[in-house]
């Protein structure tokens, strides 16, 4: 019998381009420039109304999607080190008016829940931010009152999670002038260090320099679990296990890590993980001569900050098959290819998170194109 196989080899190169019909790996790379393309609307004046405030709260109000996703990453982040609170809400609360900021984010201009949150806020008197397509309905809602950041780059929702953040950020940091900048990134910086994780991503380096192709290679032929070692990689886990689905490059589970640490034995002790099972081929498998069809083995990832790695490894060391990811590149040659500050700030913290944003999205694409699970 012969060894399940994938599709593409991840190291060739012409192959993997030629696959990618639908511009996945490209979309994937385009997170520094949506992240640069906010700071450039903010450059020219898009926030400028929110500079001096001093609201009694930042409301977010987000469809479903990367927009939602984004607000738990942030307020995980920087919503306990700043002046003001935090609050992510489906629609526009009843209580919010001119003392309140109101952020209004989607990819739908035509949802009626953002078209009706917008609408609502103005009408109380809140200062209000629409970070959605400026067309449809949305638009009609907001015309002449509410400040705009609509998307410069076209990418699938999937992919918008940094420019969601992005925009959070930029709100956060017009409000919060000197406060904002001891806890929120540069977002020029920000794009930088993203930026550099999807040249190292690149389909033309190897899997043994290449962080987003080394992790699909541990990714593939394996039932996922992906869990962070707080709120924010949490949160980041979350968004991995989705955009694995969306993607179509894995079905893939995220869990809190206490429950992966007393779930996740069970499976072990049933027979159903470790290596990947050799000498299987489903199309020659026969059930009544060769037993049950054995399962994919399982793996659990674990997305940690470095100044948290050392815990995440020492409480996953009892797993039986567990990697720690972390944002540096682990197959750096030397020190100055990791494009982050160690220091334990929150601006380290962010960036990050925005580095391994991008490295789970290159990922599922390259797995999506060899063959996935």
């Amino acid at each position: 019998m012969t060894a399940p196989s994938s599709l593409l080899d991840l190291d060739d190169v012409d192959a993997l381009l030629a696959a990618d019909v639908d511009g996945t790996l490209r979309f994937a790379a385009l997170g520094g420039a949506q992240i640069r393309a906010t700071q450039a609307a903010v450059e020219e004046g898009a926030l400028a109304r929110l500079r001096g405030l001093q609201p009694r709260s930042v409301v977010f109000v987000t469809g479903t999607g990367r927009a939602e996703r984004a607000v738990d990453l942030v307020t995980a982040t920087v919503g306990g080190r700043i002046g003001v609170p935090l609050v992510a809400c489906s629609v526009t609360p009843p209580w919010a008016g001119p003392l309140d900021v109101v952020v209004v984010a989607g990819d739908d201009a035509g949802d009626p829940r953002l078209v009706e949150s917008v609408d609502r806020a103005l009408r109380r008197g809140a200062e209000v931010v629409v970070a959605a397509p400026d067309e449809g309905p949305l638009r009609s809602a907001g015309a002449g009152g509410a400040l705009t950041l609509p998307p410069r780059v076209a990418v699938p929702d999937r992919h918008a999670l940094l420019r969601y953040v992005a925009v959070f950020l930029a709100v956060v940091s017009a409000l919060e002038s000197e406060r904002g900048a001891a806890v929120c990134p540069d977002l020029n910086l920000l794009a930088d260090a993203v930026d550099d994780e999807s040249l190292r991503a690149h389909p033309r380096n190897e899997v043994f320099h290449n962080p987003a192709k080394a992790l699909a290679a541990r990714m593939q032929g394996r039932r996922v679990v992906l869990t962070g070692d707080g709120p924010a990689t949490m949160q980041l886990a979350r968004h991995g296990s989705e955009l694995l689905l969306q993607s179509g490059a894995a079905v893939a589970a995220a869990a809190d890590l206490s429950g992966v640490l007393s779930g996740v034995p069970a499976f072990a002790a049933a027979g159903s993980t470790g290596t990947a099972v050799t000498g299987y081929d489903p199309l020659f498998h026969d059930e009544q001569l060769d037993g049950p069809a054995p399962g994919l083995p399982l793996r659990v990832f674990v997305l940690a900050t470095e100044t948290g790695r050392a815990i995440a490894e020492r409480r996953v060391a009892a797993l039986p098959d567990a990697d720690v990811i972390v944002a540096v590149n682990e197959q750096a040659a030397t020190p100055a290819a990791v494009p982050l500050s160690a220091a334990p700030d929150t601006r380290a913290e962010i960036e990050q998170m925005a580095i391994l944003a991008g490295r789970l999205e290159t990922s599922a694409a390259y797995l999506r194109l060899i063959g996935g699970n």
